[in-house]
């Protein structure tokens, strides 16, 4: 059983929360998948762990710490396609299931036009370049899932979604017609009304589930386009700004279902429920860099990056089928029901994002970074005129909480050759540390400079685990005895990036 604590936390990080049916997403779910930050850019960057805070005269300094683009002499273009796997195992009360899910991508598409001063011309200002970028700051690509078999054969596994509607019509009332979390009714799985009381169908719905079974599939991503300049005085101090423009798309469907059995062992019944929710929508948000060489071989960064403010239209709809069987199991009749289709939009301000970098250089030998960042995810807002928010942003602000993360990296120069190495750690962004959020990155890389065109080739390889609640029923001492699927999952990502200089 799990205790109120991590039954408040783990099951809003779910994204089921009991002011919402199951078939859709919380909001507050919303808010963090969409203000969750990773380090993102070349292949050169990714295989040095993602550090680039002091690191200049990369494509990546366009929508990392522009900054970095006053250290840019000549004009440059690169591509960066990739190609990745995702992999899930999840265990659900002892039972494992694994999912993989390729990804291929184009996640950094950049050019640079550089405007240097030449070396005898006067002043401090020694020139700058502007950068155009396209970057994947989010990959939502994945599916998992779960089932439990025999659940006679676990112990202490006694309950249904069924139960969790009873306590919801019990505890709030009815839906209203066409509703998602109504269907369940529309079909007759659960009966009675608020004065005799709720209970499951008596005639199919027999004591609790023999076995149950989910799959969720997530797609989409986030894009930014952004526009940034990099100034370079005296060849000392790096000043950069820039501009980004995000497009969310997300889509998930999931399939819940649960198996129930008469005395006779025979199935009696078989039930689906299938919600899909889609958003989609912009945001925008500033950048502010500096980067400072106090000697030659130092160098010392510094960004700002503002709360992208978001405009999501978000989509939702279900449906539920049921397969009756007579006694002696034979199938007996099919019942349906569909939801309406519900739409909203909300808005979204997500955190500020502060990082600091330093770089170190051994002559031209190579170099270590390391990053790190800082942000408070509790400052995660929504508003919406369609609806109060006030319940969603009071669960952000007592679930997350504020978290650093690290990175560190290097490389090393054999004349035309570059071979890299890097190491990243993101934060839990939840205030609860009874189950570990937290995500490891481990990259590396090799490269080759040649005069005109250079290419960088970087594995990636980061590991997390999840919390996943697909219902709570609480029982009286107010622990949720709902069940929970905890996901270790493992991403192996390949990605090369091709450039050229004019």
């Amino acid at each position: 059983m799990i205790s109120i604590k991590k039954l408040i936390l783990g099951f809003l990080a779910s994204g089921l929360i009991l002011s919402e049916s199951y078939a859709q997403t919380s909001y507050f779910e919303d808010a963090l998948r969409f203000s969750q930050f990773r380090s993102t850019g070349s292949a050169r960057i990714n295989a040095i762990g993602g550090a680039q805070m002091s690191l200049g005269g990369d494509i990546s300094n366009i929508h990392g710490n522009a900054a970095g683009l006053g250290f840019f002499r000549r004009s440059e273009f690169s591509i960066s396609p990739s190609f990745g796997t995702w992999n899930s195992e999840s265990n659900f009360l002892g039972r494992f299931q694994d999912d993989r899910t390729p990804n291929f991508s184009i996640p950094n598409l950049g050019v640079v036009i550089s405007r240097p001063k030449g070396e005898l011309q006067p002043g401090s200002f020694r020139g700058g370049s502007f950068g155009i970028s396209f970057n994947r700051t989010a990959n939502f690509n994945s599916q998992f899932g779960y089932f439990s078999g025999n659940e006679r054969d676990i112990p202490g596994l006694n309950n249904s979604l069924l139960d969790f509607y009873i306590n919801q019509y019990t505890n709030f009332g009815e839906p209203p017609v066409g509703a998602t979390d109504g269907l369940v009714l529309d079909i007759e799985l659960v009966q009675g009304n608020p004065a005799s009381g709720y209970i499951k169908d008596p005639e199919y719905a027999l004591g609790n589930p023999f076995n149950r079974d989910e799959l969720i599939i997530t797609e989409g991503g986030i894009n930014q386009t952004s526009f940034s300049y990099g100034a370079n005085f005296n060849n000392k101090i790096f000043i950069g700004a820039g501009l980004g423009i995000s497009s969310v798309n997300f889509f998930q469907n999931r399939i819940y279902g649960e198996e129930f059995r008469d005395e006779q062992d025979e199935e009696a019944l078989y039930y689906s429920i299938e919600d899909n929710t889609q958003i989609n929508g912009f945001g925008a948000n500033i950048n502010f860099g500096i980067i400072y060489k106090p000697i030659e071989s130092i160098n010392l960064g510094f960004n700002f990056k503002s709360p992208t403010w978001y405009r999501l239209n978000k989509e939702t709809d279900a449906n539920i089928i049921g397969d009756f069987f007579t006694t002696t199991g034979q199938f007996e009749f099919t019942e349906r029901s569909d939801s309406d289709l519900f739409i909203n939009t909300t808005t979204l301000s997500t955190p500020l994002t502060l990082s600091a970098g330093a770089t170190f250089f051994v002559g031209k030998n190579g170099f270590i970074s390391a990053d790190v960042d800082y942000l408070d995810y509790s400052q995660n807002r929504i508003s919406s005129r369609d609806f109060d928010t006030s319940f969603e942003n009071s669960d952000i602000r007592n679930a997350l909480g504020s978290t650093f993360n690290y990175r560190v990296g290097g490389e090393y120069r054999i004349n035309i050759w570059r071979l890299r190495g890097g190491y990243g750690f993101y934060g839990n962004p939840l205030v609860d540390d009874s189950f570990d959020r937290t995500t490891q990155q481990i990259s590396g890389g090799v490269g080759v400079k040649l005069r005109k065109m250079y290419v960088d080739f970087a594995l990636i390889n980061s590991q997390f685990n999840t919390l996943y609640n697909s219902y709570a029923i609480f029982n009286n001492s107010g622990q949720n005895v709902g069940p929970f699927t905890e996901t270790k999952n493992n991403m192996t990502q390949g990605m090369l990036t091709v450039g050229f200089n004019f």
